[in-house]
């Protein structure tokens, strides 16, 4: 049974029993006690493998919210933004412009839910490894259940340490009042328990050993995390280490770029990490990506395979829009940007709700007299049969990121001719009858990685955190909010003043507001 059928059927239940046993301190002497002996509990659900595997699976749920990460680091960067329409500014519109357009405050819900959601994950990782301690399970099911679980634990304060900072740092389950409640930890403190825990995981997880993939995190998908952990940290040398390994995992790039989000090709051999989702009526486990993505459109069926959906609401489109500073980031002849970014033509009216009209080519695209064309993400647009049900993972990690990566600290270790071996490589696929790059200098060769990274894994959730890693995120930031104030009048003059201080996200009032050991990120 695939990873994407065993969460579904037993993350119910999983979430009910951890969060049981999480909220036991809360409640009174005699609660559990009451609780008839033939249900399951906290503290007789611990068992089995299947018992620790349904626990997992709730530990890997946080990751299917990928969509806050949309507005958090996507729509951060200079890649995309937003499209806005004067007469809908209710609370969860203008959270999310406010987001884009650094204006968001400690108040804001999206930052809050990735916040929330990540602390989700680690409680529930740390329920798992606690209980497993003493579960008595055999060997090899303790290393693959621990391997995992310490890999999502490390996932989710990687995300917290690099948007918020300093951390509470939780690595045991919360059993009392008196350890609900810690201060912010160090940011070194936080990514000791991360590369802790990360190489943990490539240590006892196993390879891959077929394709496609079940959707479960495996060597594979601890080394790349740790290696990037590494990359952030400027320890290049053993990130680099780690990311040349995964070349005997049996990664590989696929043929053509457009295969890679085709849903026939889910878990490939390009993937190293997949978020899983599954289409279908009943499943609830389906994604809605390519809604969101499109234009406020009344009727989107010409895109969306003849499947007619009224895009307009609130939940619905105008976010993720690809900037025109994205679509020129393109060589000439690049492949990727036709399979990357589509348009939606066709008329406004005075709501500011689309009529489509016609998808068109983007590249070339000049919008005819009294028509509009509206860049969109075209990389998760696949086949389905129902509106906002649709088959579509999400891609964590691939192996052509890896391998830019690769180049990345291969470079600034002053290896610049190896870092372009593998720039070139990946470039080719896209680019096969271009030459090859080349660079005079480390510094240009950065650039060029930079740019390369920027092309090949767009709309991927990585430009944000690129840009922060290379120290350009302030620079090309206030730059593009010049060009986006040129263009836009709605932007106030508050928009788009990036200095240190908003390369983090600020901690969430409200628990300020319940932990008093909590303070506040600067600027906030």
């Amino acid at each position: 049974m695939t990873f994407i059928k065993k969460i579904k059927k037993y993350n119910k239940l999983a979430v009910c029993v951890i969060a049981s046993s999480m909220l036991a301190f809360s409640s009174c002497d005699n609660f559990l006690e009451l609780s008839p002996a033939d249900q399951v509990s906290g503290t007789t659900f611990f068992k089995t493998e299947a018992d620790f595997m349904q626990a997992l699976h709730a530990a890997y749920n946080p990751l299917r919210k990928v969509g806050v990460d949309f507005y958090t680091s996507e729509m951060r960067s200079d890649n995309t933004h937003y499209e806005y329409n004067p007469g809908n500014q209710g609370t969860a519109i203008y959270m999310r412009q406010d987001i884009a357009d650094f204006t968001n405050n400690s108040s804001n819900d999206y930052s809050a839910e990735i916040y929330y959601n990540a602390y989700q994950g680690i409680s529930r990782s740390n329920v798992i490894l606690d209980r497993l301690e003493t579960a008595g399970l055999a060997t090899e099911v303790t290393a693959r259940i621990e391997g995992q679980a310490r890999f999502l634990r490390a996932f989710y304060y990687f995300k917290l340490v690099r948007y918020f900072g300093k951390v509470p740092l939780y690595i045991h389950e919360v059993s009392d009042e008196s350890g609900a409640f810690q201060p912010r930890a160090e940011v070194d403190a936080v990514y000791a328990q991360i590369i802790e825990d990360a190489s943990k995981a490539v240590e006892v997880l196993a390879q891959p050993t077929e394709f496609p993939q079940d959707g479960y995190a495996t060597k594979g998908s601890a080394t790349m995390l740790l290696g990037e952990v590494y990359a952030t940290r400027k320890e290049y040398a053993k990130a680099e280490a780690l990311l040349k390994s995964l070349s005997g995992m049996g990664y590989e790039l696929l043929a053509n770029y457009g295969d890679v989000f085709s849903t026939k090709n889910k878990n490939s051999k390009e993937s190293i990490l997949e978020v899983q989702f599954m289409e279908g009526l009943e499943s609830g486990m389906q994604s809605n990506f390519i809604y969101v993505f499109l234009p406020r459109i009344y009727n989107t069926a010409l895109i969306t395979f003849g499947v007619q959906a009224n895009n307009t609401s609130n939940t619905g489109g105008g976010w993720n829009t690809p900037t025109q500073g994205m679509i020129e980031a393109y060589e000439p002849g690049d492949t990727r940007l036709e399979a990357s970014i589509g348009i939606a033509e066709g008329t406004y009216d005075v709501s500011s709700y689309f009529t489509l009209e016609a998808q068109r080519k983007v590249t070339g695209y000049t919008a005819p007299a009294g028509k509009v064309g509206v860049p969109f993400i075209k990389k998760y647009l696949n086949p389905h049969t129902s509106p906002n049900n649709t088959d579509d993972n999400w891609p964590v990690y691939r192996y052509a990121g890896a391998l830019l990566l690769l180049a990345e600290v291969q470079n600034e270790q002053g290896k610049t001719g190896e870092a372009l071996e593998n720039l070139n490589r990946v470039r080719r696929r896209a680019l096969p009858n271009s030459a090859d790059l080349t660079a005079s200098s480390k510094q240009i060769a950065k650039e060029l990685i930079l740019k390369e990274r920027r092309v090949e894994l767009a709309f991927e959730n990585h430009r944000w955190f690129d840009l922060l890693r290379s120290g350009q995120a302030v620079e090309v930031l206030n730059k593009h909010g010049e060009s986006l104030r040129e263009i836009h009048d709605y932007l106030s003059a508050e928009s788009y003043k990036v200095n240190e201080d908003k390369l983090l996200f600020p901690i969430p009032f409200a628990e300020i507001g319940v932990n008093t050991l909590l303070d506040q990120n600067a600027g906030y």
